[in-house]
């Protein structure tokens, strides 16, 4: 039969796995439908029969016998005279069908056709799988790492499908290498040059809370609910939950028996420390949970501007500011606050000290809210700390804290 195998748009069929088969043959059928109007200008007595197994089809066509001279309409009848040529027993009202010889619509016709058809394939391929990915967003998936280039990683799911994993959607201490396995949350799905792309990420916070609806079953179960998660990914994370039953602690059974569910999910995320706390309303306990380890001495709510000035006890103040400025970063985004800290020295033996706007004249004003802002409010909190502490806490430049060290020791070697 000239149609066995004609179509070689067929083999893809066996790897469209998801595509389900009335769509497939919808597919062929209008492919074919569309060369057989182009030849007869119609398809209305044409039946096309698609076996997608053996990667063939036939074309049928159906006309009705009439008598000699009385054929109004070629394309849905047939004299009796022609029908007998092709199978003697026909009579006059009967039915026949006729098998179409593909090979007759011609090969420059045939070669559009298998094109048109391996382009609307590889079109329901893209739809099913923008589909099942974009059901998917938020989603934890493993997938193998297939190529390690400088800004992405291209992964491979059990499919065979491409994901893409950006540089900037991976921690910063993640190290992969082909062949190895590994787990980030679907972030989002684009298309490029009409193709999808996937886009994993394990910088999300969706990706933490994912981790956590996995080790915590209270979370899966719906008793506790995260209500906010913020993270400087490799760095730390800040957990807000709440309990939707009294009798369950959500922070301990968030960290488990001796840390036990926390643990795996520390390891993931190379060590990125995480600190769950219990998600309040009242504002003033978010703020002081959310500073945490460190410990509040008071603080100043100005709620319209939303605005927390806090103190703390000199050892307290580097705690809550934290490496890099961190935990006072994740503290505001958490409980949506700017937060300044203070020290605290009520009680302690006073010295003589000068509060920092006294320099405005001699020291900018950005540098003097940069110090400010990592709890250095004070001359003397400035010199407390050595000029690499306060590199490394601030966004300043080495030649630029000098300068401020030595004007604020110039003003106590006056006194």
């Amino acid at each position: 039969m000239a149609s066995i195998n004609l179509i070689e748009a067929f083999a893809d069929f066996k790897d469209a796995e998801n595509i389900d088969r009335p769509t497939m043959m919808k597919v062929v059928e209008d492919v074919f439908k569309t060369l057989l109007r182009k030849k007869y200008g119609s398809d209305e007595n044409f039946d096309v029969i698609v076996n997608a197994e053996k990667g063939d089809l036939e074309i049928m066509r159906r006309r009705t016998i009439v008598e000699d001279g009385a054929v109004m309409d070629p394309l849905a009848e047939i004299a009796y005279s022609d029908a007998v040529k092709i199978e003697p027993d026909f009579e006059v009202g009967e039915e026949l069908y006729e098998e179409i010889n593909i090979l007759d619509f011609g090969r420059r016709a045939i070669l559009a056709a298998k094109q048109t058809l391996a382009s609307r394939i590889s079109d329901l391929k893209k739809n099913v799988l923008v589909k099942k990915y974009g059901d998917r967003i938020g989603e934890i998936i493993g997938a193998e790492v297939y190529q390690v280039w400088k800004k992405e990683i291209l992964l491979l799911d059990e499919e065979g499908n491409e994901l893409i994993l950006p540089k900037s959607e991976q921690i910063p201490q993640d190290y992969f290498k082909k062949g190895e396995n590994i787990r980030a949350v679907v972030k989002k799905v684009e298309l490029k040059n009409n193709s999808p792309v996937i886009i994993l990420s394990r910088t999300s916070p969706s990706f933490l809370a994912k981790l956590l609806e996995i080790e915590v079953p209270e979370i899966f179960d719906g008793l506790i609910v995260i209500k906010k998660i913020v993270r400087e990914p490799g760095e730390r994370a800040k957990v807000a939950v709440e309990s939707y039953d009294d009798r369950i602690d959500p922070v301990g059974a968030c960290v488990g028996m001796k840390g036990s569910r926390i643990h795996g999910i520390v390891r993931e995320l190379k060590n990125e420390n995480i600190d769950v706390i219990n998600w309040t309303n009242n504002v003033q306990l978010l703020i002081q949970r959310s500073l945490t380890p460190a410990k509040i001495t008071t603080q100043d709510l100005d709620n319209d501007k939303k605005q927390a000035n806090v103190y703390l006890k000199p050892d307290q103040v580097s705690l809550a500011i934290g490496k890099k400025g961190v935990n006072i970063k994740l503290a505001q985004e958490l409980t949506g606050y700017s937060i300044d800290v203070y020290r605290d020295t009520e009680g302690e033996p006073q010295e003589f000290d000068i509060d920092l706007e006294e320099f405005s004249d001699e020291i900018e004003t950005w540098i003097i809210d940069e110090l400010k802002r990592v709890g250095c409010d004070t001359a003397r909190s400035v010199l407390d700390l050595t000029a690499e502490e306060l590199e490394r806490r601030t966004d300043l430049e080495r030649e630029t804290i000098n300068e401020v060290r030595r004007i604020l020791n110039e003003e106590f070697e006056k006194g």
